[in-house]
C-alpha cells in the first residue's frame, strides 16, 4: 500500500477504490462559479487569488501549529479538548462561524472525520478540502467501513482499536489531534509543526517521525 503522500500524489493516474469521477459537488461548484464569472459578479483572478490563499498562505499550517501545540503543552491540549474553539483564540487565529470539536486519537480509539452531506471542513485550520474528502465514494464508504477505507489510505489498525466516524456539519466541525509518533521527544514546537499532515488532522494518517 502506498503511502499518503503518494496516494494524494498520484491519485489521477491509479485505480483505488475511492477514487470516483469529479462529486455531483464539485460539478456544481465549478458551474456555479463560471456562472459568477460569466456575470461579472468574481474575476478569474479573484478566483485564484482566493484558492493560493488558502493553499499557500493557510494550507494545514494552522491546524499543525495547534496540534504541535498540543503535543509539547499538556495544559493547552486539555483546553482545546475541552472546547476546540480555543484552538483558535489561544493562537491568535480567527474564529470560525461554527464550533471546533477537537478529538484526540491514542492507542486504543481512532476518529476519523467525514461529511456525509457535502464537504463541512475546519477551512481555517486546514486549508483547501481534499478532493477525495468531497467524492461519494469516501463519504459512503467510510461510514460503512472505515477500517477497510482507513487500510486504503495505508493505516493499518489493529482489531482491538475502535474506530469513531464523526460526520462533520455546518455546525460543527472536527480536528484529530493524532498521536504523537515515538521519537519525537527530542523536537521542538517548529519542528513537531512541519511533520503533522492534513490527512492526520482529518484522521485518514498517522503523523510520522521525520527522517
Amino acid at each position: 500500500m502506498k503511502n499518503n503522500e503518494d496516494h494524494h500524489h498520484h491519485h489521477h493516474d491509479h485505480n483505488h477504490p475511492h477514487k470516483l469521477p469529479e462529486s455531483f459537488e464539485e460539478m456544481r461548484t465549478m458551474a456555479i462559479e463560471s456562472l459568477l464569472i460569466e456575470k461579472g459578479l468574481i474575476s478569474t483572478e479573484e478566483v485564484d487569488e482566493l484558492i493560493r490563499y488558502f493553499v499557500s498562505d493557510i494550507g494545514p499550517m494552522n491546524g499543525s501549529k495547534v496540534v504541535a501545540r498540543a503535543w509539547v503543552d499538556p495544559e493547552f491540549k486539555q483546553k482545546i479538548l475541552e472546547n476546540g474553539n480555543l484552538a483558535f483564540t489561544e493562537l491568535g487565529l480567527k474564529n470560525m462561524q461554527s464550533d471546533l470539536v477537537v478529538l484526540e486519537n491514542t492507542p486504543g480509539i481512532h476518529h476519523v472525520v467525514v461529511c456525509t452531506l457535502c464537504s463541512c471542513y475546519p477551512w481555517a485550520l486546514l486549508g483547501l478540502p481534499p478532493t477525495w474528502y468531497k467524492s461519494t465514494a469516501y463519504r459512503s464508504r467510510v461510514v460503512i467501513d472505515p477500517r477497510s477505507v482507513l487500510q486504503e489510505f495505508g493505516v493499518e489498525l489493529e482489531d482491538s482499536v475502535e474506530i469513531r466516524v464523526v460526520d462533520s456539519n455546518a455546525e460543527v466541525r472536527y480536528l484529530i489531534l493524532p498521536e504523537r509518533p515515538p521519537g519525537t521527544e527530542h523536537m521542538t514546537e517548529e519542528e513537531l509543526t512541519a511533520i503533522i499532515t492534513r490527512d492526520a488532522m482529518i484522521g485518514v494518517a498517522k503523523v510520522r517521525a521525520a527522517n
